[in-house]
Parts: C-alpha cells; sequence; structure tokens
C-alpha cells in the first residue's frame, strides 16, 4: 500500500448526519521507535504488546454544515476541552487529503478513558487511534459504489485506520490491531511498513499467552520534555545511527524469541530497549531524565525479586517515569503479592493498573 491507495476520491455528500463509536487500546512497545522523519515516519522500526483494558472510548457525531473550515467540539469526560482542540485540528490537516469530507460536517468528538488521565498510558495512541477508527466508519457510511467499496474489505479499513493514526500520533498506528503490531520497514518482516502498523503474523509460543502488563504510577505529573520535542533531539544526536541499527536488530532477535517463547532472553531485550531509551534522552543535547528516583527503585527491587525467585518478570519504561511489569500469566499470582508488598510504595498515591495483551480495538454498535 503506498499513501495513493488511501485517497478517498468519491463520496456520498448527501447524508446529513450520523453517529459513530469505537473502543480503542493503548499499547507497549518492546523494541522502542524514537527520532522521526516527516509526516510520522519512524527513524526505525517498533514492536509492541497491545493492551486489553486500557483504552479510550470515543463517540464522534456528525452533521451537515454550511460554512467553510474544520469545525469540532471536543468532549473529554462528559466536559467541553479545549485544550484537545489545536492537536485534533492539525490531525485534519494533515488527513484532509485523504478524507475530504471533513469540512462538510461539524463533528462533536465525547470521549473518556477506562484509565486515570495523565496516568503515563500512551493515551495519545488509543485517543487518537479512536478517532481514526470513527472517521473511518464514517467513510463507510459515506462510501459509493464507484469509488470506495475496498472500505469493505477489513484489511483496508484497519490498514487506512492505522495509517491515519500514525499522522495523529505515531504510536496509535500500533493501537488498531492485537495482540502484537510491528510498525517500521524491516527485512525480517516482509508485510511491515513505515505508513502503518501490521498485525504480527510469524509463529508465537504459549509462554507469550494472555501476557500480563502491570503498570505502575510513579509520577502522573507532566513531563519536563514532550516526546514530540524528545523525537526531534534525535536529529543530529552522536549515537542515532547506531541506535537505529540497534532497533532492527533486536527486532529480528525479538521475532525469533517469540516463536521459541525463551523468556530469558525476552526480558534480555525488552529491559535493554527500555533502557537505551532514556540514555537516548540522556545523552541528546539539550540532555534530560523523565525517569524519577522511585522509577529506579523499582526497577532495582525487580531484578531483586528475580534473582531470589527465578520470576520471569521484568520491566519497560515508555517516555515517562512510569514502570510496566511484564510476566507470564502463570505468575500472575505471586507477581501480583510481590506488587502489593514491595513495588506499590513506590507509586504515586499507592496506584497501579493490572493489565494483559489484548485483541486490538472493537467497535460500539448505538
Amino acid at each position: 500500500m503506498t499513501e495513493q491507495d488511501f485517497i478517498l476520491k468519491t463520496y456520498n455528500s448527501k447524508i446529513e448526519n450520523g453517529s459513530v463509536k469505537w473502543a480503542s487500546p493503548s499499547n507497549i512497545a518492546l523494541v522502542k521507535y524514537w527520532g522521526k522523519k516527516k509526516h510520522q515516519i519512524p527513524e526505525n522500526p517498533s514492536i509492541s504488546f497491545t493492551l486489553s483494558d486500557c483504552k479510550t472510548i470515543t463517540e464522534i457525531t456528525y452533521s451537515k454544515k454550511n460554512e467553510d473550515g474544520f469545525s469540532f467540539d471536543v468532549y473529554f469526560e462528559g466536559e467541553k476541552n479545549e485544550a484537545f482542540k489545536p492537536k485534533i485540528k492539525t490531525f485534519f490537516e494533515r488527513i484532509e487529503v485523504y478524507m475530504p469530507f471533513l469540512k462538510e460536517y461539524h463533528f462533536k468528538i465525547e470521549t473518556t478513558n477506562t484509565f486515570p488521565h495523565s496516568s503515563g498510558i500512551a493515551s495519545s495512541a488509543s485517543g487518537m487511534s479512536a478517532i481514526a477508527l470513527c472517521l473511518m466508519s464514517i467513510e463507510k457510511e459515506l462510501k459509493t459504489d464507484d469509488g470506495n467499496s475496498k472500505i469493505d474489505n477489513k484489511s483496508y479499513f484497519n490498514q487506512k485506520a492505522s495509517f491515519l493514526a500514525r499522522l495523529g500520533s505515531g504510536s496509535a498506528c500500533r493501537s488498531i490491531e492485537g495482540e502484537i503490531v510491528v510498525w517500521g520497514e524491516n527485512e525480517t518482516f516482509t508485510q511491515s511498513s513505515d505508513l502503518y502498523g501490521v498485525k504480527f503474523e510469524g509463529d508465537v509460543h504459549s509462554n507469550f499467552s494472555n501476557y500480563q502488563d502491570a503498570i505502575l504510577l510513579v509520577d502522573k505529573g507532566e513531563k519536563q520534555v514532550s516526546s514530540t520535542v524528545g523525537h526531534q533531539l534525535m536529529y543530529g544526536h552522536p549515537f542515532a545511527k547506531e541506535r537505529f541499527a540497534q532497533a532492527h536488530d533486536n527486532l529480528a532477535k525479538l521475532k525469533t524469541i517469540l516463536a521459541s517463547g525463551d523468556l530469558n532472553e525476552f526480558i534480555k531485550i525488552v529491559e535493554s530497549e527500555a533502557l537505551t531509551l532514556h540514555a537516548m534522552m540522556m545523552t541528546s543535547m539539550p540532555y534530560f531524565i523523565l525517569m524519577k528516583p522511585n522509577t529506579l527503585e523499582v526497577i532495582n527491587k525487580i531484578w531483586a525479586y528475580r534473582e531470589k525467585t527465578e520470576s520471569k518478570v521484568c520491566f519497560t519504561l515508555d517516555a515517562g517515569a512510569n514502570v510496566h511489569v511484564l510476566y507470564p500469566e502463570n505468575e500472575k499470582e505471586n507477581v501480583l503479592e510481590f506488587i502489593k508488598n514491595e513495588l506499590v510504595s513506590y507509586c504515586q498515591n499507592g496506584q497501579y493498573i493490572c493489565d494483559q495483551i489484548g485483541q486490538g480495538a472493537n467497535q460500539i454498535q448505538l
């Protein structure tokens, strides 16, 4: 698929109004992407677990209008929210060429999260993917027989939704499908693309079935450096070239690990990727640190617990202070006890969220 395949050429402009609703999950990258080119193209490929319960639920109601320009209102948790509008306006500007009906309707966007807002979970991934999926459903309702019947094909629908979501937030393209998604061209994955995420179709060992993710909310404050700025700091970074090569190599290794079920090698790759991500932040110019003291305390506790018990628990990090504790389902009881006894004290207000690998987004019938 190329960008041209996603351009909507004709649609039924006589439809006056309608409403669609989607729930879309967050995701947690195992191999991280850090650094991007123009148009939200990643500098290196990534692979992620799609989460199950941490998701955004978005309903978009649309109605025909006469005036020019984009017209929309955003409601978050039932309250009108002006702060979200600039990002959505930018998103609409980026995708208008692919969805030319955007200026013909007024959109009421009502959204809510199943997880605490500003909790350090990738809400931009779930939020922007939910909007992209709603817009795809609207496109489907506006379809004509001569122009875009291919939208009835689920594969095309998901690919375009992922393509659009990427233009809102890079990692959002990995939230359309589950359980494991690859984004970014890599020779190990022949179907991989920089334009959209693709469902991982390789062999997956039963060790990774229902894999668990407990998200420890170490710090819920606003990050001192946004991810957007962080990505930009990879331009001219002294270690950028080596980092991008490392990500390609780790992705190839992880494909083999997912098939073999080797959890020890899985831990090495996942934890190394998390620490490398933050090493890139600490060695950029200007440099910055998003980890907090309690982040390091949690990491050391996990290492000590693993050495003592031979557990297969490990950690990963997003671009923030919070810790994702990953572990096999057969260790659930023991790891949750470990979290309650030894890790919860490092969480802000004792907060953590239990989740697991999920199947991707789903439409909610109205």
